[in-house]
């Protein structure tokens, strides 16, 4: 069973709510949404958390199709294949109808990648129960190839953020003398426990996003509505029939994407398009107004909210950098995730089931009735959002340790530090999740290498490590490819 009240279902439809918002605004995400509002979890206690985070990261997700459709521009990454086929649906008057297939499709891969969490994660949870230190090691330097391979043409700095993400979680004590490293003599009493991951994710996320529309400045997109009003096709349930095999193609796509650590919803969204584009009978129509690519695209990148869940809660690697945000939920309640999250806490394990559906649920009747009114979203000024967004990032970082002001000064460092990657194309994902997992990196390593005297043939030693060296190796020969094939792709241009 699943711890759940009926101030649950407020929490969940408040998160809701807030997630599309933030997700239908050009410029703010649903990483941006969890990680501003994970403050709160501190007074709240870990399950109704899970709601609310839960609820922002699915409203943050869908949200993004409300300016695809209507203004051409992505509101999340993922939504960023919506365009294509939304904004011309839009254009001939179509909006309404456009709008309740993509939800309809975004409710679909948001169901599907629910199935898949819950079937998948215990069978891997039970198989990485059987590694050692040496497997979890080589798991770990597995997931940090995987997103450099996938970091589309930027390998190089991919394995760079990554590296520099690993660097930052080295500073403070070192576990093994007790020494500081890493750290100035003059700040070696504030740095003693390293930078703190709530801050960080607030600057990387929240606060480098600010910095960015600063420099663009804060002028308002003029939106015209005025095609809503119209509709000379009406969307209705039964168009969903044709789409079916689209949908759990798109959907699975998406998901299984989502397992992936660190690819996020727009490779998702791509491939889902182009393989619905490849399997179409009429490909020519796509990027016409064709209903296969905004189900695709939309089916997809919902389905990545449940698979980025999977190796999170089996392996204790963030999927992408939403669920990276949710790590912080978990260790400021004290929860380990990894392979025995499931068996020592089954009622909290069914809960995150019981709360996704619920969140899946709640946005497809949050976004599907009121069109009209949703799109009134984009609308909202940014000159009065931003600074309420300010004000909120500055309380979460001065609470995390019940007011400490290097968290502030840190979230000012993580966030231009954010922004610089953001500048000049470095991936920030790679860089989280190394700054995630560099302190059970190290931790492996030692572990390993202490346990067999030194001697380092322990990596190589048994069959299950064999296994996880050709995963790495594969990862980098396509990285490598990939980036080769994307240089002359551009050369060409």
């Amino acid at each position: 069973m699943f711890d759940f009240q009926v101030t649950y279902i407020a929490l969940a439809l408040l998160g809701v709510v807030v997630g599309i918002v933030f997700g239908a605004l050009p410029g703010m995400t649903a990483t941006m949404a969890v990680a501003i509002f994970l403050p709160l979890t501190y007074g709240l206690g870990l399950v109704p958390s899970l709601y609310l985070l839960i609820g922002l990261y699915v409203g943050g997700i869908s949200g993004g199709l409300v300016p695809a459709i209507l203004i051409n521009i992505p509101g999340t990454p993922s939504s960023l294949c919506t365009t294509f086929d939304g904004h011309p649906m839009a254009i001939r008057g179509e909006g309404v109808r456009a709008m309740r297939l993509g939800i309809s499709a975004s409710l679909a891969g948001g169901i599907i990648s629910l199935v898949v969490l819950a079937l998948f994660t215990p069978i891997l949870s039970k198989w990485a129960i059987k590694f050692s230190s040496v497997e979890k090691f080589l798991i770990i330097v597995f997931a940090l190839t995987v997103i450099a391979s996938l970091s589309h043409g930027k390998m190089l700095k991919g394995l760079f953020t990554g590296v520099v993400g690993i660097f930052f979680s080295l500073v403070g004590v070192f576990e093994m003398n007790q020494m500081t490293r890493f750290v100035p003599k003059s700040m070696s009493l504030t740095l003693r426990d390293g930078f703190q991951l709530l801050p960080l994710l607030i600057g990387l996320f929240a606060f480098a996003q600010l910095f960015s529309e600063a420099e663009k400045g804060m002028k308002q997109t003029l939106v015209d509505t005025s095609e809503l009003d119209s509709n000379a096709r009406v969307f209705k349930f039964r168009d969903l029939l044709p789409q079916s095999t689209n949908i759990v193609r798109s959907s699975l796509i998406g998901t299984f994407m989502g397992i992936l650590p660190g690819i996020g919803g727009s490779a998702a969204s791509l491939l889902a398009y182009s393989q619905a584009k490849t399997w179409s009978k009429h490909p020519e129509k796509f990027g016409t107004g064709f209903d296969d690519g905004l189900v695709a695209s939309e089916a997809s990148n919902n389905g990545i909210t449940g698979g980025a869940l999977v190796p999170l809660l089996s392996l204790g690697i963030p999927g992408d950098s939403t669920t990276a945000v949710l790590i912080g939920a978990f260790v400021l309640q004290g929860i380990q995730v990894g392979p025995l999250f499931i068996e020592q806490n089954p009622m909290l394990w069914n809960t995150i089931l019981f709360a996704l559906l619920l969140c899946n649920l709640l946005m497809f009747v949050c976004m599907y009735y009121p069109v009209k009114q949703l799109a009134n979203i984009i609308k909202i000024p940014k000159g009065r959002l931003y600074p309420a967004v300010i004000l909120l990032c500055l309380v979460g970082a001065y609470a995390t340790r019940n007011g400490n002001m290097f968290d502030v000064l840190t979230l000012f460092i993580f966030g231009l530090i954010g922004y610089l990657f953001e500048k000049f194309d470095y991936p920030t994902t790679t860089f989280l999740i190394g700054f995630i997992l560099g302190r059970d990196l190290e931790r492996y390593f030692i572990d390993s290498v202490t346990g067999a005297n030194g001697d380092l043939s322990i990596f190589f030693a048994r069959p299950i490590s064999w296994v996880i060296w050709v995963m790495i190796i594969a990862s980098l020969v396509y990285a490598f490819f990939s980036a080769r094939k994307s240089q002359k792709q551009e050369a060409v241009r």
